[in-house]
C-alpha cells in the first residue's frame, strides 16, 4: 500500500474497519438465529437449517481471516512465495486440529463412561448407543490383574 497516499491509505483501512464490523454482525444475527432467539420459539434450529447455519459461519470467518491476512498483514501485497511462507504453514495447524479434536472427544466419552477412576462398570450396548459406534465394532477391555 506504499503507491497510495496518505487519504486513500486511511480511505482504505476505515473500508476494512466498516467491512469487517459488517460481517461480525452478520455473524452474529446468524448465530442468534441458528439459536432460535431470532425468527424462532427459543428453540435452536436443527437439521438442514442447522448445517446452513454453520456453513455460513464458517464462511464468514474464513472470509475475515482472508481479509485481515491480505489486507492488514500486508500479505496481499508480497510475492506469492512469501505468502504461501506464511499461509501453508497455518494451514497445516488448521489441518492438524481435526484429528486432535477427536481424539479428545475420545478420551472425553472414554471418561464419562468408565468414570473416574471409580471402578464404575457400564454395559457395552450403553457404551456403544452413546458412542455411536456400530453394532460389529469390539470394545477392547483391559484386564488388570
Amino acid at each position: 500500500m506504499s503507491h497510495l497516499s496518505y487519504e486513500e491509505s486511511k480511505k482504505r483501512v476505515f473500508f476494512g474497519l466498516k467491512l469487517l464490523a459488517v460481517i461480525t454482525l452478520l455473524e452474529v444475527i446468524t448465530s442468534l438465529y441458528g439459536k432460535g432467539f431470532i425468527g424462532g420459539n427459543g428453540e435452536p434450529h436443527t437439521g438442514i437449517i442447522k448445517w446452513i447455519v454453520i456453513l455460513l459461519l464458517i464462511g464468514f470467518s474464513i472470509y475475515k481471516a482472508r481479509f485481515i491476512i491480505f489486507e492488514f498483514m500486508h500479505l496481499g501485497y508480497e510475492v506469492k512465495s512469501l505468502s504461501w511462507a506464511v499461509l501453508f504453514p497455518i494451514g497445516l495447524l488448521v489441518w492438524a486440529m481435526f484429528p486432535f479434536f477427536q481424539d479428545g472427544n475420545s478420551w472425553m466419552n472414554r471418561r464419562e463412561h468408565h468414570g473416574d477412576s471409580t471402578g464404575k462398570e457400564i454395559q457395552e450396548e450403553e457404551i456403544q448407543k452413546e458412542s455411536g459406534l456400530l453394532k460389529d465394532t469390539y470394545i477392547i477391555e483391559s484386564n488388570r490383574g
